[in-house]
Order: C-alpha cells, then sequence, then structure tokens
C-alpha cells in the first residue's frame, strides 16, 4: 500500500450551491449565477464560431432564475417591489384547459418578458467580456 496517493483528481471542475438549497441570495448573487450559465454558450461561439444544443439546460436554468427575479422578488428596475408570479384559480374555478390565472394585462405580460431578457441579455454580455472576447 502507497501512503500518500489519493486516487485520479479531477484537473478543475466548479461546483455552485443549487439555488434551492439557499434560504437568502441577492440579486448580485443571483446575476453572477446566470452569468455562470451563459458562460458555456459563451465558450462555444468563442472557440467554434458556432453554437450548439449543449446549453439548453444552462438557459433554461438561467431564464428560470431571471424570471423568478422579475415575477417574484421584486428584483425588477422596472416593475419594482411587485409580485408578479402567476396564481392558480381556486379549484371550483379552474378550468381544465386553462388552470392558472394571470392576475396583469397582456401589456404588463410583454414587459415582463422584455424585463426577463433584458436581465438576461446583461449576463450574457457580462460573460462574455469576462471569458475574454
Amino acid at each position: 500500500m502507497k501512503h500518500g496517493t489519493r486516487g485520479v483528481a479531477a484537473l478543475g471542475y466548479m461546483l455552485q450551491v443549487p439555488t434551492e438549497d439557499r434560504f437568502l441570495m441577492t440579486k448580485k448573487e443571483l446575476e453572477n449565477k446566470i452569468a455562470v450559465l451563459l458562460g458555456g454558450r459563451v465558450a462555444e461561439e468563442l472557440i467554434f464560431r458556432d453554437i450548439s444544443t449543449g446549453a439548453s439546460d444552462d438557459l433554461l436554468k438561467a431564464t428560470d432564475i431571471a424570471k423568478s427575479m422579475v415575477k417574484t422578488h421584486g428584483m425588477s428596475q422596472i416593475f419594482g417591489q411587485v409580485h408578479l408570479e402567476d396564481g392558480r384559480a381556486p379549484i371550483f374555478l379552474q378550468n381544465p384547459q386553462h388552470s392558472y390565472c394571470r392576475e396583469y394585462s397582456e401589456t404588463t405580460a410583454q414587459e415582463i418578458d422584455a424585463e426577463i431578457r433584458c436581465i438576461i441579455d446583461t449576463q450574457y454580455v457580462r460573460a462574455t467580456q469576462i471569458l475574454g472576447a
């Protein structure tokens, strides 16, 4: 038996605590998480000058974080301290085809989409700058 041998180690990896495992996260922490999630897509574009389906799960997670920032956590420049999460209609009012009820206008929905896109785009630019493009 050799002393001091610990096996094969990884050359490098990053481990993040999942958002759902933390009780509190700041706006900056969430923005950082989005930038990290977008880093793989940015790297593909920088190295291969093309994109693949490889980043689809990261894009989903980044979008979900941005959506929660805007709709749930009051971290939006446009909407401020407002909770905009879609609610469920009471069971007796639910139509099987329309089980969610939106409590805001179509115009507000479009503004929410634009704010989510702005957060994602800003962090994409940031990830691009960090990776040296």
